[in-house]
């Protein structure tokens, strides 16, 4: 190692993983890298989680900042923002930004993470339609809530959901389009879908299941939205958020292995060793990744392999996720789909609206779904991470800790 100057780290990307990263790395090893930041956005890092409390008015923008233009300056990291890289020479180790910015590299970290997937319809490309990724999409939809009243949003997962309740409140009059036949396909069982469509549309959503878009039309501007069933929606702006892909273009390029996304190993570095990456651009063992759990982990371990603690390995572990929709609780957690040889524990309360279903596989709890009562969700969480032998508990398993302690003791 050159005893003058310290190796230089270069993170192309300002989001959440890659400044968990480098946070990481400053508490393992502070002042061991001259770190360089690029972001696309103009915007320094800030939690893209809220981005639906902050549409929905109970957040603002200042609010959900996570590192201040002065938190760079006191780590002594330089930061270039809305100055996307372009470019990475491998074999010279440079990268080069928009703006014809180049910096050499002796670690390389891609934290680039995903684009929203834009269904490919005629009129997709129209003025007033968006995706739900970043603040300037957040201020895309606020603006088209001052200015107009019809809002469709495409695809009933987490983000759509969040998006039609943010622009519902905001006084929109919103309809939800979704290809399948119930909301949260992938984190909920029909059951607890239905209680939910039920819940969001006594709000005042409208809610259309299993109907694909066939187009978007308007003047240069958007105006309405075709469905398959002939069906067409009045829409001042239409939301995309049906889905993301992986950012990957530029690794790609570079000449990196990518597949679905960048293939990492359980370091989190690619194929070349002398270039990382965490976050939702990253591939490992064939799995790619959207929630904020496993990224901080991610961001653990590539950041103790970057401070030289050569001794952590990413593993894959079960994954929880929650509805950002004040009033409505749900909260879902690892394998809610079950297989040959599992079995369903199931509680409802049709009155309270409380549902409740665990999934065993032998005397394990793998998946567990709850819907109007979410407290014990962390309990259930655990015992999946962990693999608790639960036989003794089986019986009261579906009342939650407070029986089961209560039993032990």
């Amino acid at each position: 190692m050159n005893t003058t100057h310290r190796p230089a780290l270069v993170v192309v990307g300002n989001g959440m993983a890659g400044m968990r990263t480098v946070e990481e790395l400053l508490a393992l090893a502070p002042g061991m890298y001259d770190i360089t930041v690029f972001g696309a956005e103009p915007h320094v890092n800030y939690n893209r989680i809220m981005l639906s409390p902050v549409l929905a008015g109970d957040k603002t923008q200042d609010d959900i900042v996570l590192h201040p233009r002065a938190w760079y300056a006191e780590h002594g990291i330089t930061l270039h923002t809305g100055d996307p890289v372009v470019a990475i020479d491998r074999r010279r180790r440079i990268v080069r930004s928009q703006s014809g910015v180049e910096v050499a590299y002796d670690r390389l970290l891609l934290a680039t993470g995903s684009q929203p997937f834009i269904v490919p319809v005629p009129g997709a490309d129209l003025p007033g339609v968006v995706g739900f990724r970043d603040l300037d999409d957040v201020d895309t939809m606020l603006q088209a809530a001052r200015d107009g009243r019809h809002a469709v949003v495409i695809g009933g997962g987490l983000l759509g959901l969040e998006a039609a309740n943010g622009l519902l409140r905001r006084g929109m009059d919103v309809t939800v389009v979704h290809l399948t036949g119930s909301l949260l396909n992938q984190q909920l069982d029909g059951d607890a879908s239905l209680l939910l469509k039920g819940a969001l549309e006594r709000r005042g959503l409208r809610i259309l299941l299993g109907v694909q878009t066939e187009a978007i039309l308007g003047d240069g501007k958007v105006a309405s939205v075709r469905l398959s069933d002939g069906v067409t929606l009045p829409a001042d702006l239409v939301v995309m958020a049906a889905g993301v892909r992986p950012n990957v273009a530029l690794a790609r390029a570079a000449g990196l292995h990518v597949e679905r996304a960048i293939v990492v190993d359980d370091t989190l570095q690619s194929y070349d060793p002398r270039v990382y990456a965490v976050g939702e651009c990253v591939q490992h063992r064939r799995a790619t990744f959207g929630l904020v759990a496993p990224i901080w982990e991610q961001a653990r371990v590539c950041a103790a392999h970057l401070a030289g603690f050569g001794h952590r390995r990413y593993v894959q572990q079960a994954v929880a996720t929650k509805l950002k929709v004040t009033g409505i609780d749900l909260y879902s957690a690892g394998d809610i789909v079950g297989g040959p040889g599992t079995q369903d524990l199931v509680l409802r309360d049709r009155r309270s609206g409380m549902y409740k279903r665990l999934v065993l596989d032998g005397n394990r709890l793998t998946g567990a779904v709850l819907y109007g009562d979410v407290a014990d969700g962390p309990w259930y969480f655990d015992l999946i991470g962990r693999g608790v032998d639960i036989s003794a508990l089986r019986d009261r398993l579906l009342f939650g800790p407070a029986l089961c302690d209560a039993q032990a003791a």
